[in-house]
């Protein structure tokens, strides 16, 4: 009954200083998750639920609640031009962002989330919310990674990773965004979903990240066994491009293999047309109303050191047919080179370190612009 209190308590000191933090904004959006952290607080104190061996996972009636998340701190020094707590390789080359050397740090990465599950005469219902502080402006404030509904074993609606996304084969990285040339984006969409022995199909639809009427359609299929994946994805859908609705189509190529023990190689490669809001890079879907066309690909290679040790080095490039427009520049190349190290101090605290190179052009004059940095972080998983 005592660690039931403390756990109440803490949960409750956690919600009130989400209420009170300076930093954090205080809109609708923002207030509305912490009136409902504060309610599952309240009911928690009210006695409705009961510890099950670990802290962070409660029962409330039938659902089970389960909270996640990690506290993360970044340090980072950029060389050539300040590119922002996220290593944004399109602010390389800007004079306003040049540098002789600039120290940052940064804790927005850092994120909480809860996870549901109740059983029901329909099946498993299932419920995620998962925030972090990468709101707009630079300022520590609540941004909604997360927030959707599983129903049974095949429905998902709500706002969660782009069916277009290969995430099982996404690079992994000390800094937040990873290297440019894969599609990264979080949607509103429903999505259904079939496991076939070790083939997966899912199909969805989706709101578009480009200036749209419409929504996009998915369709993915993977393979997945313990040495290898394959999957394959397709996407379809228009834009709007100065009142004219241009055409997005792409197909994402991504696979991987272990050759030997603790060994990872994975490659990415995506393809299409109007495909620039979706990737990294966030290049133009359409330039005068002509869709622009976008090549991109990553390349990962890691290795287990032990069982403390984890290096990797992940590369990533796009190259577009018509240029995006950034401050004074025109990009119609991007480039980053990821090499980084994690070392696992115990099962929950994770020390990193990594060299950061990006590269991007000006398509008017022609001349290429790099940046570099240098990033630590510790993060406390919870």
């Amino acid at each position: 009954m005592k660690q039931h209190r403390t756990a109440m308590s803490s949960l409750a000191i956690l919600a009130s200083t989400l209420a009170s933090a300076p930093l954090w904004a205080q809109d609708a959006q923002t207030q509305a998750e912490l009136d409902a952290l504060r309610a599952r607080v309240e009911a928690l104190e009210a006695g409705g639920a009961r510890p099950s061996g670990d802290l962070t996972n409660f029962q409330i009636g039938q659902t089970n609640i389960d909270i996640y998340g990690y506290v993360k701190a970044d340090f980072f020094y950029d060389f050539d031009f300040n590119q922002g707590d996220t290593a944004f390789v399109n602010n390389i080359g800007e004079p306003a962002n040049a540098t002789d050397g600039n120290f940052g740090a940064t804790l927005r990465q850092s994120r909480l989330g809860f996870r549901t599950t109740t059983q029901t005469d329909i099946g498993e219902l299932r419920g995620q919310l998962e925030l972090d502080l990468f709101a707009s402006g630079g300022a520590a404030e609540l941004r909604l990674r997360h927030a959707n509904i599983g129903i049974g074993d095949h429905w998902i609606i709500g706002q969660d990773w782009t069916n277009f996304m290969p995430l099982a084969q996404y690079p992994t990285t000390v800094e937040f965004n990873g290297p440019v040339g894969i599609a990264f984006a979080r949607v509103p969409q429903i999505r259904y979903t079939n496991t076939f022995g070790q083939t997966t199909f899912s199909a969805s639809i989706e709101e578009n990240t480009a200036d749209s009427d419409d929504p996009v359609f998915t369709a993915a299929l993977s393979y997945d066994t313990d040495r290898y994946s394959a999957r394959v994805a397709g996407l379809i859908g228009t834009v709007n491009s100065g009142g004219t609705d241009v055409d997005q189509t792409g197909i994402t190529l991504s696979g991987s293999i272990r050759p030997w023990q603790g060994g990872l190689f994975q490659a990415t490669y995506v393809t299409g047309e109007a495909l620039g809001p979706l990737l990294i890079g966030l290049g133009d879907a359409a330039v005068g109303g002509v869709a622009n066309d976008v090549d991109g690909y990553t390349l990962e290679f890691r290795q287990d050191i032990g069982d403390k040790w984890n290096v990797g080095i992940a590369y990533g490039r796009e190259e577009y047919d018509l240029p995006t427009s950034t401050g004074t520049l025109s990009f119609t190349e991007l480039e980053t080179i990821h090499v980084n190290a994690f070392y696992n101090v115990t099962d929950n605290l994770t020390l990193s370190a990594e060299y950061i190179q990006g590269e991007r052009n000006d398509a008017t004059t022609g001349a290429t612009f790099d940046g570099d940095r240098i990033q630590a972080a510790i993060q406390l998983n919870f």
